[in-house]
């Protein structure tokens, strides 16, 4: 076959399939849309269905159920907006009654509305003091929302790294929220009729209201077991780096219980009291950038921690509250007071308190490198006998590493 024979072979060839593609993109391409689109309802209306079979089947105990042009109304048209996270969005709103609410309009949830639904569940249950107020909500076809009791005084975080900026609390009532925050925790997990660990207590989630009064916030994450559980598995990490406990980021470390709560209040309770992160790179002193280690190491040689401006009755109200936090971030979780122990510490005499041994964030089977150092992934932390390394991840997910000299 010449040239000329063989090119017009390839264009016949080209003639007839090049048409078919044509027509097999233009009538499949649609078939795929319309598949895609049958399974994306199936697992939407499936979701819907799980949601709405919980909210039928435990109604004995939930707040009042709203339309969402309820929420439009409560809301004045999600006209004054308090602020925006991964969960949605959250609008001030008032009752007919006049009463001032918050409500979070939450994003389409995932894994069959289960963040939905341990809100729900979780704090339609809980009445206390300390625990925000679930007033009503809302399950209107793709529209979720929470409607809570206002807290006038917003988040706990902007008040204790604030660094001088807007209101500032002093030392005793600092305090008087670290106790509000603990008989919260207390309660969830021994004085409801069921055990509820929240797996995400840190300063964001503490409200407080208008008369500086504590309100644990933010069950998205919580779980319920019976009272009897002493650990539960988990298949994910759940919280927040920085209040984690061990076992959540290390899997392999066993199971989980309520002393992974008692973690967090700990990183929570050594930040109240610090006024500051403990991890921060701008601390005046390489020493101090990590500053659970650096104020075990104050304490442990008897020095006295370096406040600004406070009294002697201050110091000890800081000093107690930094032993209390300090045995709750031991690695060992046995080690751990439960959180009934650390309200009868916060309650007692600071020199009544021992200083509990230096905190250690993972074991060396799990995070010894062949250079003798160690990682601390739960805290973004590298430490190493001669030098230290601290390698941090701020809010913005960049990754940062200051070398530092003992």
């Amino acid at each position: 076959m010449g040239t000329n024979g063989f090119l017009n072979a390839m264009l016949l060839l080209l003639g007839i399939v090049f048409p078919c593609m044509v027509v097999k993109f233009i009538l499949g391409a649609p078939c795929v849309m319309m598949l895609l689109t049958r399974k994306w309802t199936r697992i939407h209306l499936a979701m819907d269905q799980n949601v709405e079979e919980f909210l039928q089947s435990n109604n004995n105990f939930l707040p009042i159920r709203y339309s969402y042009s309820d929420i439009k109304k409560i809301t004045m048209g999600l006209k004054d907006k308090l602020g925006e996270g991964g969960y949605g969005s959250v609008f001030k709103g008032r009752l007919r009654s006049g009463r001032e609410v918050a409500v979070k309009i939450l994003k389409k949830g995932k894994a069959n509305g289960q963040d939905f639904i341990s809100e729900v569940a979780t704090i339609g249950r809980i009445y206390h003091v300390n625990v925000v107020g679930l007033i009503g909500f809302c399950f209107d076809g793709s529209k979720q929302a929470l409607v809570y009791d206002f807290m006038h005084n917003g988040s706990l975080d902007k008040h204790i790294f604030s660094r001088g900026q807007g209101t500032t609390l002093d030392c005793k009532e600092v305090y008087k929220i670290a106790l509000g925050v603990a008989r919260g925790i207390e309660y969830l997990h021994r004085g409801c009729d069921i055990q509820i660990l929240h797996f995400d207590i840190k300063p964001h989630n503490i409200l407080l209201d208008r008369d500086f009064n504590t309100k644990i916030s933010d069950f998205g994450l919580a779980r319920l077991y019976p009272t009897d559980y002493n650990t539960v598995s988990m298949t994910a990490a759940r919280g927040t780096l920085g209040y984690m406990a061990p076992k959540l980021v290390y899997r392999d470390l066993g199971g989980v219980s309520y002393k992974a709560d008692v973690y967090s209040f700990g990183k929570l309770l050594m930040e109240m009291a610090s006024g500051r992160k403990n991890l921060d790179a701008d601390a005046e002193h390489s020493s101090q950038i990590y500053f659970p280690l650096w104020v075990h190491d104050q304490l442990n040689e008897g020095l006295d921690i370096p406040l600004e401006q406070v009294s002697e009755e201050d110091n000890r109200i800081v000093k107690q509250m930094i032993i209390v936090a300090l045995w709750c971030i031991q690695l060992n979780p046995s080690e751990r007071p439960s959180m009934r122990k650390v309200l009868e510490m916060l309650e007692g005499e600071v020199d009544d308190l021992q200083i509990p041994p230096k905190p250690l964030f993972y074991p060396a089977e799990v995070s010894t490198r062949d250079d003798g150092t160690w990682i601390d992934k739960g805290n973004d932390t590298r430490s190493t006998s001669s030098t230290s390394a601290i390698t941090y991840v701020d809010s913005h997910e960049h990754i940062s590493t200051i070398i530092t000299q003992p």
